[in-house]
């Protein structure tokens, strides 16, 4: 032991001089070599996950824009983000964008802007409904007067008023279809992603369906989101909620809007969708419309912001009333539902990439596809072909 202390003294102070003195041999010259190489490997492993997790999403998210479908290339960026994670930054990204870029208060909107519709002669099967009130102030020419819309077996199935949104943002308008129980009928379509695949049904109109299609209009928020379920055809793809605010779809085609009252389906359903809470209860607007927690009505930019929104409502003669259009708060679409006859009413989607309002008319070679206005960002032909959210078809009731 005291040998070996000894002789090894001698050479550590042999080996530190040549150290510092730059003389050594190779094998001194690579000692210090070793740790480096072995950080390189070290380092190497976080590297080597980090591309390969980027490799990962980058292929994730090349399939998310090559899926099937006409949503835009934001649109599926953004969903595609929200899925992996970042819902939070969209959320972050959506708000910055609205208080840098908000609706404009004032103004006057485009004469033309009020006249969506035909001006051809009105026969309705129901009684039609009357004028709605001028949210904005007193009544621009045309505003909240009703016009054909479409006709089915020889009358007029839906009809069509625009005004403008509330007394704020007056340079804007909004739409509102009114659509007669006799003649329509009322069919829920699944998407590819929202709520995803129902055994039985399908993300697209096709076939007859193609063929004999109305009108269609967007559903509700990615299910997530909706504080509510998606029931069809006896699957349940997502718990129904009680007292969610729900769009109950009959076996006989008819659509109404209620509070869930809890418990599963009963016979003669078709689906049910549910979204949020109730806009209006009974007949009269619900005092969550007054309540901005983003736990009732979602975190993206809240009740109050004005943006696009869609809504339904089931007015008492079992007709059905769409809203959508541009610089909504959930207090004013809560309010033009309610003012256009709504007993019970709910909010569906918002923002302008999942709003949309679609007439069809055919030929015995084509089925042609037209927006209810130019602005709606989604394409015309978005449920001619795989949707990734669920929608509505209303189809041609027969007696």
């Amino acid at each position: 032991m005291t040998d070996l202390a000894t002789n090894e003294l001698p050479d550590r102070r042999r080996r530190d001089g040549a150290a510092r003195s730059g003389v050594g041999t190779a094998h001194h010259e690579d000692a210090p070599q070793g740790r480096p190489r072995r950080r390189r490997r070290w380092l190497a492993v976080p590297a080597l996950v980090l591309a390969t997790l980027l490799l990962w999403n980058g292929v994730s998210l090349g399939q998310a824009l090559a899926a099937p479908g006409t949503d835009t290339t934001a649109a599926r960026v953004a969903e595609w983000a929200r899925d992996h994670g970042m819902s939070g930054l969209i959320t972050l990204l959506e708000q910055w964008q609205y208080q840098l870029n908000p609706p404009k208060a004032g103004g006057t909107p485009d004469r033309s802007a009020l006249q969506v519709g035909s001006s051809g002669a009105v026969r309705t099967e129901s009684v039609r409904p009357s004028t709605i009130p001028s949210q904005g102030g007193p009544a621009l020419p045309g505003e909240g007067q009703w016009h054909p819309l479409y006709s089915s077996q020889g009358h007029t199935a839906a009809m069509v008023t625009s005004l403008r949104p509330d007394a704020v943002h007056t340079s804007y308008v909004v739409h509102v279809v009114w659509m007669d129980p006799r003649l329509n009928s009322f069919v829920l379509h699944p998407g590819t992603k929202e709520p995803g695949p129902v055994p039985h049904e399908t993300s697209q109109l096709s076939g007859t369906a193609a063929s004999t299609v109305l009108a269609s209009f967007n559903s509700g928020f990615k299910i997530v989101d909706a504080h509510g379920g998606y029931w069809q055809d006896g699957h349940a793809v997502a718990p129904l909620r009680q007292g969610a605010a729900s769009m109950v779809l009959g076996s006989d085609g008819m659509l109404k809007v209620e509070s869930w009252p809890g418990g599963q389906p009963g016979a003669g359903v078709a689906a049910v969708r549910q979204n949020l809470t109730l806009l209006v209860d009974k007949g009269s607007i619900t005092p969550a419309v007054s309540n901005p927690s983003p736990a009732i009505w979602g975190k993206t930019v809240g009740s109050a912001a004005a943006v696009w929104r869609s809504g339904v409502g089931t007015r008492a003669d079992g007709s059905t009333v769409v809203v959508i259009g541009p610089s909504l708060t959930v207090g004013a679409l809560a309010h033009i539902l309610h003012d256009a006859g709504a007993v019970e009413a709910m909010q569906l989607d918002i923002n302008k990439d999942w709003t949309s309002y679609i007439t069809y008319t055919h030929t015995a070679n084509a089925t042609t596809a037209k927006k209810l206005t130019s602005d709606e960002t989604a394409a015309a032909d978005r449920y001619l072909q795989p949707s990734s959210r669920d929608f509505v078809a209303v189809m041609p009731r027969h007696a």
